[in-house]
């Protein structure tokens, strides 16, 4: 069991890097290069320093474990790590936390990029609540934009407001097509059977 406040105090970086983790036992090197070729740069900062001080609080945290250090040559040593029970867990509240909220835009892009740690129902519900909180935001949106005209507001003022309305129409419409897509069982979803030939290269290039 998990303390509810370590979740809490995930930050995307750290979910990002014990989600990793669940693929199997890596150095902090090794995390780096596998983060920036899947350009998960996108979604957060990642250097050497927020990196290394990442694993270091997940270490204290107990979500992830020292399990041995190398050294290559003449190569700074390499302490690798593995994700413990509670670090596997912090991984599938910390997604069903983020992505039903619609307060929370940077966290959601985490939350959807690790959606598959879930199971496809739940995922599929927790999707299910967003899309009623958007597109309850989505009226109220236009309601309000609306009013703000029959007032005679110009529009000028109003630029923020429109552009808010029109991304979450935008935005209610592709949570529904996902959500269709996600309840076909023909859409791939969990762990695959076998790794690929491409993830295999990818993580023998990366621990180089």
């Amino acid at each position: 069991m998990i303390v509810k406040d370590a979740v809490a105090r995930l930050t995307p970086l750290a979910l990002m890097v014990l989600a990793l983790l669940k693929e199997g036992d890596m150095h902090p090197y090794e995390m780096i290069r596998l983060l920036r070729e899947r350009r998960v740069d996108r979604l957060v900062s990642i250097t050497n320093g927020t990196m290394y001080h990442t694993v270091a609080r997940l270490d204290r945290a107990g979500l992830l474990a020292e399990v041995g250090v190398d050294r290559d040559g003449n190569r700074p040593e390499r302490t690798t790590y593995s994700l413990t029970d509670a670090g596997a867990e912090a991984v599938t509240e910390w997604v069903r936390r983020e992505l039903p909220r619609i307060d929370r835009p940077e966290p959601f892009r985490v939350a959807l990029a690790e959606a598959h740690n879930l199971d496809r129902a739940e995922a599929v519900s927790l999707l299910r609540q967003r899309l009623t909180l958007l597109a309850a935001k989505h009226v109220a949106l236009g309601e309000g934009h609306r009013g703000a005209r029959e007032k005679g507001v110009p529009a000028q003022y109003l630029l923020e407001v429109d552009r808010d309305e029109e991304l979450t129409g935008a935005d209610v419409a592709w949570l529904e097509r996902l959500i269709q897509r996600l309840d076909d069982p023909d859409f791939a979803w969990g762990p695959e059977a076998a790794p690929s030939e491409r993830y295999l290269s990818q993580r023998k290039a990366a621990r180089r």
